[in-house]
């Protein structure tokens, strides 16, 4: 049986950014900073909530009577107890004989074309390990996105504003930077998992160092691209936040609108219509979150009964990081027109020619996660190099007609001219046999 080993990781961050927010906020209190302990606590407290929410979801307990389970969760304890029900079972797996079994059948990756079948007895402890792996997978990526992410722009924004960064901030913002990548990195493989359900999925080590790469370099550019355009123009931060939010909550709302379908009834039996409307609302916010901050490899596509589009749609993917990247620009180039004198010993081109360099960064590692390393990518209708090729011919299309179009319209323009020249130099040397008459007349 495969070891916990993203149990742990989960716990860890979620045990070591919570004590770390604690410690900091009464740092903030003592030096009578109130409202930055008071957001610190909020963005620490709030995910730590819907952690404990999302763990008793995911494991039905809400309907089961668990009193001892519900109060640990209630005092905040509840990831501890789960990790420990975790290593007991992982513990107990090898010693005691499955009296009941499962047969789960999963399809390998194609080779040389074919694609077999195999099966796989499941006992109860692997199913429950597997519940637990997939709860806390979740709730990692909960954490990073609705408070871990929030979390590290707010202590790089108050470092930035008091010019000085200490032992104990730092430390919590490489736990919140490492929450979120990890988040992310979680967020890719349930993705993978979700849309190629039918097939055994292995991913190798290069595909984890890849994405945590990607991952890195895009969360880490984007948070400090933010906190750069904040220092220097705090209320229009505010209309770029909402901006971004509202686009990318409503826009599943909007496809499932155009669509015509009916409303989703089948996300848990015992939701009434407004408890799936507010879990729908909440899965729409934590999309909104992620894309925030980095690309979800989730789509969320409301008129699909599992919630979740299985297509590889290379396109949104393109126009998603070309207007990120213009966006990061525009507020970049906004942040060296108006910055002020707390930037005076920052050589400010190198640091947006250095930002822009690293976020192109983030997508090659990307593109080669996906060219390379993607554990089915021979599943792929098309791969990175072909869509691009394709985009590249259809541009190129694009230009040489363009051309083309310009050519011809000189072409049109400079007849016209030239028809307009030939008349009046009629009209300036008049006919000989004219010139003969008048002279004859004249002679007369």
């Amino acid at each position: 049986m495969k070891f916990p080993a993203s149990v742990l990781a989960s716990v860890f961050l979620f045990v070591a950014e919570t004590t770390a927010a604690l410690y900091l906020s009464s740092t903030y209190l003592s030096g009578g900073d109130r409202i930055w302990q008071a957001l610190t606590l909020l963005f620490s407290l709030m995910p730590c909530a819907l952690v404990q929410l999302t763990l008793l979801f995911v494991h039905r307990d809400l309907s089961r009577d668990r009193p001892l389970v519900l109060l640990l969760h209630l005092l905040q304890l509840g990831p501890l107890f789960r990790c420990f029900e975790v290593f007991c079972l992982y513990c107990q797996s090898g010693h005691n004989e499955e009296p009941y079994v499962s047969i789960t059948k999963k399809r390998q990756m194609p080779k040389n074309g074919l694609s077999e079948e195999i099966e796989k007895e499941v006992g109860q402890a692997e199913g429950k390990l597997f519940t637990h792996r997939s709860a806390f997978s979740r709730a990692s990526v909960i954490q990073a996105f609705l408070g871990s992410a929030p979390q590290l722009t707010l202590q790089l924004y108050i470092s930035v504003i008091q010019q000085k960064l200490h032992t104990g901030r730092c430390v919590f913002m490489t736990l919140s930077l490492l929450s979120i990548v990890y988040g992310a990195l979680r967020c890719n493989i349930l993705a993978i998992k979700i849309k190629y359900d039918e097939y055994e999925v292995k991913v190798k080590p290069l595909a984890y160092v890849c994405i945590f790469l990607w991952r890195s370099f895009e969360i880490a550019i984007r948070v400090i691209v933010l906190v750069l355009f904040a220092s220097v123009m705090k209320t229009w931060v505010v209309l770029v936040v909402l901006v971004n939010f509202f686009s990318f909550f409503l826009y599943p709302w909007i496809l499932f609108w155009f669509s015509g379908s009916p409303f989703p009834e089948n996300i848990e039996k015992a939701f009434s219509r407004v408890g799936t409307t507010i879990a729908l609302c909440f899965l729409t916010l934590l999309y909104s979150g992620i894309n925030m901050f980095c690309w979800s490899a989730v789509q969320l596509k409301l008129d699909n009964p599992e919630l979740i589009s299985k297509s590889q749609n290379w396109y949104r993917l393109l126009v998603y990081y070309m207007m990120r990247f213009i966006e990061n620009s525009i507020l970049l180039l906004l942040w060296y027109l108006f910055k002020t004198d707390i930037y005076i010993y920052v050589c400010a081109p190198l640091l947006i020619l250095q930002l822009l360099i690293g976020y192109c960064a983030a997508i090659l590692f990307m593109l080669v996660f996906y060219q390379f390393f993607h554990p089915c990518k021979k599943l792929f209708s098309s791969s990175v190099s072909e869509s691009f090729r394709a985009w590249l011919r259809c541009f190129c299309w694009a230009c040489r007609k363009q051309e083309s179009c310009e050519s011809a319209e000189k072409t049109e323009v400079k007849s016209s001219t030239d028809q307009d020249e030939t008349p009046s130099s009629s009209k300036m040397s008049p006919d000989p046999t004219q010139t003969l008459s008048a002279d004859d007349i004249c002679s007369a």
